[in-house]
């Protein structure tokens, strides 16, 4: 079986390095484009270019796939997996694949169809999230579900989630390869009365109101950790936040009713978020507590 792999980042990485280390036919690879990146605007490419080109896999990087069906039919190739790609593909790509094209969707669908499955997991308080392995149709993560894997949140970070989750996405891809090269693959309809749709992060999403209950503060800090970063102002300065959990505690919203080794406790709507992780504007990430000895924070200050 003759494997099409489509991804772009980082988190796309492990999925391909699984198919190739298990002796998989990978005769190409697609992926996103290269583009200018750091201060000095250097072309780079993505994560899984850059990996593939080593492994000596034949690479397409076209600026719009969707132009370009001919040459990926050339390849001759059974099946597409994607991953984290950032294209959408047209239902004449869909039909170059006689097995067909499955994606890597990182939530337990039809929960958090879209752009950010993995920030939206911990922002809703979840308990769960995975790793979905889906028929690619051309309605946004709708497919039938050939099989899930799952994995607990339990306070994680986006990029902690994140690490994770690519480490199942290898798994989940060499299960569905093997299933799929036996035929016949046995699809689950997804509940379309159950499913939630998630946007793309910005900035703008990332501010941290502490008038909110403490854990919807700390379920804000670690789902945007690391990027973009929730931050807030102290004396209007913005400090980037990038780990928390809840406790108990009261005082004003914003105010920093502790400051010591757990780390800087801020007064919530309801509760406290205890921060353990920042970012003052400049600098490196650093743990709370060393925030508090070098005086750059301490009980009484405010939070806006």
């Amino acid at each position: 079986m003759k494997i099409i792999y489509a991804g772009s980042p980082e988190y796309a990485v492990a999925p391909l390095a699984a198919l190739l280390n298990g002796g998989y036919d990978v005769v190409a690879v697609l992926t996103q484009p290269d583009k200018p990146c750091g201060r000095k605007r250097v072309l780079t490419p993505t994560a899984v270019k850059k990996y593939a080109t080593e492994k000596g896999v034949k690479v397409f990087d076209f600026e719009r796939v969707r132009d370009r069906a001919e040459e990926l039919k050339a390849v001759g190739a059974d099946v597409m997996f994607t991953c984290a790609y950032g294209q959408l593909l047209t239902d004449e790509i869909l039909k170059i694949f006689p097995v067909g094209v499955y994606n890597l969707h990182a939530s337990l669908l039809p929960e958090f169809r879209g752009a950010s499955p993995i920030q939206s997991a911990i922002l809703a308080g979840g308990e769960y999230s995975g790793v979905t392995v889906m028929k690619t149709e051309l309605s946004l993560d709708s497919g039938g579900i050939l099989l899930v894997k799952r994995c607990r949140i339990g306070g994680k970070t986006s990029g902690e989630l994140s690490a994770e989750l690519s480490a199942l996405s290898s798994e989940a891809v060499v299960e569905a390869a093997e299933i799929l090269k036996k035929g016949e693959p046995q699809l689950l309809l997804q509940d379309e009365a159950r499913a939630t749709y998630c946007k793309k992060i910005s900035k703008n999403d990332a501010r941290v109101d502490f008038s909110e209950t403490a854990q919807k503060v700390a379920n804000l800090i670690n789902a945007f950790s690391p990027s973009p970063a929730a931050y807030a102002n102290l004396n209007g300065v913005p400090v980037n936040f990038l780990k928390a959990s809840s406790t108990d505690g009261a005082g004003a919203c914003g105010e920093v009713i502790a400051a010591d080794k757990r780390g800087v406790t801020v007064a919530c709507g309801s509760g406290a978020a205890v921060i353990t992780l920042m970012q003052f504007a400049g600098g490196k990430i650093i743990s709370a507590s060393d925030a508090v000895n070098g005086r750059k924070i301490k009980a009484g200050d405010r939070f806006d």
